[in-house]
């Protein structure tokens, strides 16, 4: 269990879900947590079951200047941040040829520009410090699209595995160690199907739904625990990585794509039973 002592951790969408498990998983590992979420009952309702001094700032993260005022309170409450997650976001019910323009603008605002405005926000500090972790939580379906009725929600977590990427690009060279970490997570036993926009399937009745704490325990791994890996496999040679079964059968069911624990760093290495390659595509134990 990698330890966080002395760390200060920001976790957006913090009052339920991977949010709250994750602020659990790192309270229990010595770190101080800073939890936001919009609702502010629920979110103090977490803060106390975390304890250890976590810190509840109610925030609407698709709002740039609450974003901004999250880290102020942050930075007032524990001095510093170390590690930053963009965690909140939600999905939407509804396949493509179905999709609005408020649908589209819905989950942009949601998933892209509230991440958007923490990367913005929490970055300056990091570079005057010279060190951080920022962790994008995004979904397999950015890069596996297999749900349509997630397909706006797909396409905008894909477009903030790019944002993603692009910080990682800028900040290499100048800043080598702020790290930025991409978590991909599947089906995962939560109320995020309940919390989707037009309603959908509760995620925790799903095949192959992964226990939440499971997943916590993953992302809780990343910042402390820096691997190596190679962003695209040797294209010859005996080093390349063996496709999948999945990959190698195209994808024939989805408890074959669930998440057992993917992250993506630049330049970082992962765990056996997570995506190593862009052939890899089977996820599951």
């Amino acid at each position: 269990m990698q330890g966080y002592e002395g760390k200060v951790v920001v976790i957006t969408g913090g009052s339920e879900g991977i949010g709250a498990a994750l602020a659990e998983e790192i309270a229990a590992r010595g770190g101080r947590v800073v939890v936001a979420a919009r609702t502010a009952d629920k979110l103090q309702a977490a803060a106390a079951k975390i304890g250890r001094g976590a810190v509840a700032v109610p925030t609407d993260v698709t709002v740039r200047a609450e974003v901004e005022r999250l880290r102020d309170r942050a930075l007032a409450a524990a001095g510093r941040v170390d590690v930053w997650v963009n965690n909140a976001g939600r999905g939407i019910s509804k396949p493509l040829l179905s999709l609005g323009d408020e649908d589209i603008d819905a989950m942009v605002r949601d998933n892209v520009k509230s991440a958007l405005y923490g990367m913005q926000a929490i970055v300056p500090h990091m570079q005057a410090r010279g060190d951080g972790v920022i962790a994008n939580v995004s979904t397999m379906l950015s890069r596996v699209p297999f749900a349509p009725i997630r397909s706006a929600y797909s396409a905008c977590k894909a477009a903030l595995n790019s944002l993603t990427e692009t910080l990682r690009a800028e900040l290499r060279e100048k800043y080598p160690n702020i790290r930025v970490v991409t978590v991909l997570p599947g089906v995962v036993a939560t109320d995020f199907g309940n919390h989707a926009l037009g309603g959908g399937p509760d995620s925790r009745a799903l095949p192959g739904a992964q226990d939440v704490h499971e997943v916590a325990g993953v992302i809780a791994d990343a910042p402390p625990h820096p691997q190596r890996r190679r962003l695209h496999p040797p294209r010859h040679g005996k080093d390349r990585p063996r496709p999948s079964r999945a990959a190698r059968q195209g994808l024939a069911s989805h408890r074959r794509t669930r998440f057992r624990g993917r992250r993506e760093e630049g330049g970082r290495e992962e765990p056996k039973n997570v995506w190593t390659g862009p052939e890899s595509v089977d996820t599951s134990k």
